[in-house]
């Protein structure tokens, strides 16, 4: 489950942040997670609920942004939004296409005390 190890990696450079800025504890996190990113929101929430005690996120909330795949055509240019596993052109059937959107996974914002 390599979500735990994101989330580590978002909490160190959330927490960094916030004792950057002086702040008493952070009061919630906002990221934006892609649908074709391999990642999953319950694993990513389980892994918050689990890594937070004793710290500066701890009671914290988890917002979870999700972005749907987009992708554009590259036979007929078209741009549309799909499924993670139905992303043929729905204009010419085409399988050639390119990813515009779905693959984020950063932190948005961070509110902080």
């Amino acid at each position: 489950m390599h979500e735990f190890s994101l989330m580590t990696s978002v909490l160190d450079a959330v927490e960094e942040s916030a004792r950057e800025h002086k702040a008493r504890k952070v009061v919630e996190i906002k990221l934006v997670i892609g649908e074709m990113s391999e990642v999953f929101e319950d694993a990513m929430s389980f892994a918050f609920e689990t890594l937070t005690p004793n710290t500066m996120c701890e009671g914290a909330r988890l917002t979870i942004i999700k972005v749907s795949p987009k992708s554009r055509c590259l036979a007929c240019g078209h741009e549309f939004e799909h499924t993670r596993l139905k992303f043929a052109c729905p204009e010419c059937d085409s399988l050639a296409t390119e990813l515009l959107a779905g693959k984020e996974l950063h932190i948005e914002s961070m509110e902080i005390e």
